[in-house]
């Protein structure tokens, strides 16, 4: 039952966009460039993760229903292993030589990603960008109101302690942008509330069983933790683990800006208070479906917002 509640709210906004008319966002008319080959499609995310798998189902769905339409697609999906910036860029520089009809990436570093995704654009490459936004020169599917979604987090917890707590804080990785910026809109939340305190803050570079290690050793130096914010996908499930393993559940809430099918049960039975949920299935299904359009000659949106929704156990109709 968790998996498929997970899997309903990562599609609700494509059943929205389907009915709204939005999937003809493409310029019509007659195919500018009839396909008449197999296409080729690299995708280099951030790192190996859980989070992707609901990306490359999008990606799956999207690519079967091209071969229905009488177009192949190849997809290789070349992700590291560890959120490392040297490995990721190196990824993205030697998938550009191949030169394939279609490059997705998700931005790890902004700083020096912008200049290779602006050399795969300069190389005449089909580019979308997906997940993290990089620049806004380069075509983003994803949510672009990043800071806004850690605010949101941070005002529900607050509202949820009567504005008091001690709060740890597992950050991510450190030049992620979208995790930079939720961690902004965090703690601009809880600057409302002067009774409310950070006390442990560390990065977790997007570990599940660093999360894990972080959460036991805050809950050790802090006894009257009051709650732990997760700022990726696995920091929550991490930090519900470990609350949880301490027979804290319920006690020490966990809130976080990602959602992965092993959040759901910890959001039911309560060990995760709040998670902001992405829509990782949309951006997988988009990201095929426009390079598929780029390829014919089509325009497509520059932007598309996915967004996000805030899950918990009153959402989940528990």
């Amino acid at each position: 039952m968790s998996v498929s509640v997970f899997r309903k709210l990562v599609i609700s906004s494509v059943s929205a966009l389907l009915m709204s008319g939005a999937a003809h966002a493409f310029e019509q008319g007659d195919l500018i460039r009839p396909i008449d080959r197999d296409l080729n499609f690299i995708f280099v995310p951030k790192l190996i993760h859980p989070w992707y798998e609901e990306v490359r189902k999008g990606i799956e769905v999207a690519v079967a229903e091209q071969e229905k339409a009488g177009i192949k697609v190849n997809v290789v999906w070349d992700a590291p292993p560890q959120a490392d910036v040297a490995d990721h860029n190196n990824r993205i520089e030697a998938n550009i030589g191949k030169k394939p009809d279609g490059l997705g990436i998700s931005c790890l570093d902004p700083g020096t990603n912008t200049r290779l995704v602006g050399e795969a654009v300069s190389a005449g490459l089909n580019v979308v960008t997906f997940d993290t936004f990089c620049d806004e020169q380069f075509n983003f599917i994803g949510d672009v109101n990043t800071e806004q979604v850690g605010y949101d987090v941070g005002k529900a917890l607050a509202e949820k302690l009567g504005g008091k707590g001690d709060i740890a804080v597992l950050s991510g990785s450190l030049t992620a942008p979208n995790h930079v910026e939720r961690l902004v809109g965090f703690k601009k939340a809880l600057q409302e509330y002067p009774d409310m305190k950070i006390v442990f803050e560390r990065p977790d570079n997007d570990n599940l069983e660093t999360a894990v290690s972080l959460t036991e050793n805050a809950l050790q130096a802090h006894p009257n933790l009051a709650a732990v914010f997760g700022n990726n996908a696995s920091n929550p499930v991490g930090a519900a683990r470990a609350v949880k393993n301490a027979g804290l559940s319920g006690k020490v809430l966990v809130v976080g800006t990602n959602a992965l099918p092993e959040t759901i049960p910890f959001i039911e039975d309560g060990t995760i208070y709040a998670c902001a949920s992405d829509r990782q299935w949309e951006m997988g299904y988009w990201a095929v479906k426009y390079l598929v359009a780029l390829n014919q000659g089509h325009t497509i949106p520059h932007l598309h917002v996915t967004g996000t929704k805030l899950l918990t156990k009153e959402s989940l109709g528990k």
